[in-house]
């Protein structure tokens, strides 16, 4: 008997019907022998159209009251699956993120896991039941409501197959698979049938939506294998997994982008120890991720400084910059949100090399310019024109050979 955690995004149960084919699949999987836990999103739209209410009251929600508006949805999601499984005949319950409970740290809407205890869990699995569990959703030590931030369910279904060390956490979207890239830009895209951790993670810093990033990190520190599905059909999809000799063979697994970043460049600033200190601190003070930075070369002891931060925190970043840019005499702040990053990913370029002049020559040749360069030991990313996206996400792809006529994906 195996212990099979599945996960049920938003799309996958966005309307009565839809959830009874959720019930389906999962009791299809019950019934071949398995103990099975069900995490859910809430119903597609929901959790934007609860966002909209709480900002239609209040400019600034108050934190806790917004978590506990925004979670609802996910409650609406697991009762009505739980209803339809026991009108099949199945022993269904559901629990909520306070009833196991999930326990999470006090930051609310961007809540990390700290435990979750399994006791109620298998009890309910060693009775033959099937548990439903409200994804996104969690508790903090004082019994407030807590969210994990969007894309949270993943999270949640991840970190609930950790504690249970189940066998699988399936993660069933809309999609049935990993790809190279956005097959919506190449429709020659591959779907890579096993990918490793750190890809996968790269990956989904750099703008790939599958899966959210915080939940590829629980299962590489816990081990966890997931298999990204499509809840429409029952084709095989991508393992997340363990790196094994294989991958390697593959010099660029994938092809990402991201145009959700906006980039800020301080002119003028002084080179000096503690500079940087007195730019970015203001700016992790008020939770706001950098991402790539940029310093150029000294002269005359003046120095410019490049970065860029999530277009959501742009304007905000902004007003924090000209601030700190005062204490610092800088001579001039200039911003961009025209901007997109593209990034190809791949474990294979431990052992492979000359794959950024690649990366560099095929943009060039088609009048690509390069605004900024980021690289770590398996990805390099790029800041581009915005306008130039899915050009360079094509021209990457054909690049590396990375359409199904070219290649056979092993990782």
């Amino acid at each position: 008997m195996a212990l099979v955690v599945q996960k049920y995004g938003g799309t996958s149960v966005g309307s009565i019907e839809r959830i009874r084919n959720v019930a389906r699949r999962v009791a299809k999987t019950y019934d071949e022998g398995n103990q099975v836990v069900v995490v859910l999103s809430a119903m597609s739209g929901e959790t934007n159209r609860l966002v909209g209410l709480a900002h239609e009251i209040s400019e600034f929600p108050a934190e806790r009251e917004y978590d506990v508006l925004v979670s609802s949805g996910e409650q609406v999601s697991i009762a009505l699956l739980a209803m339809c499984l026991s009108d099949m005949g199945y022993r269904a319950k559901s629990f909520l993120g306070w009833q196991f409970p999930i326990r999470t740290d006090n930051s609310h809407a961007r809540a990390r896991i700290a435990e979750i205890p399994d006791a109620k869990i298998r009890e309910e699995l060693q009775e033959g039941g099937i548990v439903v569990v409200a994804g996104f959703q969690g508790v903090d030590t004082n019994d407030n409501v807590t969210t994990l931030g969007r894309g949270g369910s993943d999270t949640s279904a991840v970190a609930v197959a950790a504690a249970l060390k189940a066998d699988v956490c399936e993660i069933y979207t809309d999609v049935d698979g990993v790809y190279t890239t956005d097959p919506r830009i190449v429709p020659e895209a591959s779907k890579i049938e096993r990918i490793s951790y750190e890809e996968m993670l790269e990956m989904a810093s750099l703008g790939a939506k599958v899966l959210q990033i915080r939940s590829v990190e629980f299962a590489k520190k816990f081990g966890v294998v997931i298999h990204v599905r499509s809840s429409f059909d029952d084709q095989t999809g991508t393992l997340v997994m363990k790196e094994d000799d294989e991958m390697e063979t593959v010099m660029v697994s994938g092809v990402t982008y991201n145009k959700d970043e906006a980039k800020v460049n301080v002119k003028g600033v002084p080179d000096q120890p503690g500079i940087a200190a007195k730019l970015f601190t203001p700016l992790s003070e008020a939770n706001i991720t950098v991402d790539m930075i940029i310093q150029n070369p000294s002269k005359d002891g003046i120095t410019d400084m490049t970065f860029t931060v999530p277009h959501t925190d742009y304007k905000k970043a902004m007003g924090i910059i000209e601030e700190a840019a005062k204490t610092i005499n800088a001579e001039e702040i200039v911003g961009d949100e025209n901007i997109a990053k593209v990034s190809i990913v791949g474990v294979g370029m431990r052992s492979h090399s000359g794959v950024a002049a690649q990366m560099f020559q095929a943009l060039s040749a088609e009048g690509i310019n390069i605004q900024m360069i980021s690289t770590s030991e398996i990805k390099v990313s790029c800041v581009i024109d915005v306008k130039y996206t899915e050009l360079a996400v094509r021209v990457l792809h054909d690049a590396f050979g990375l359409a199904k006529s070219d290649v056979v994906q092993e990782g």
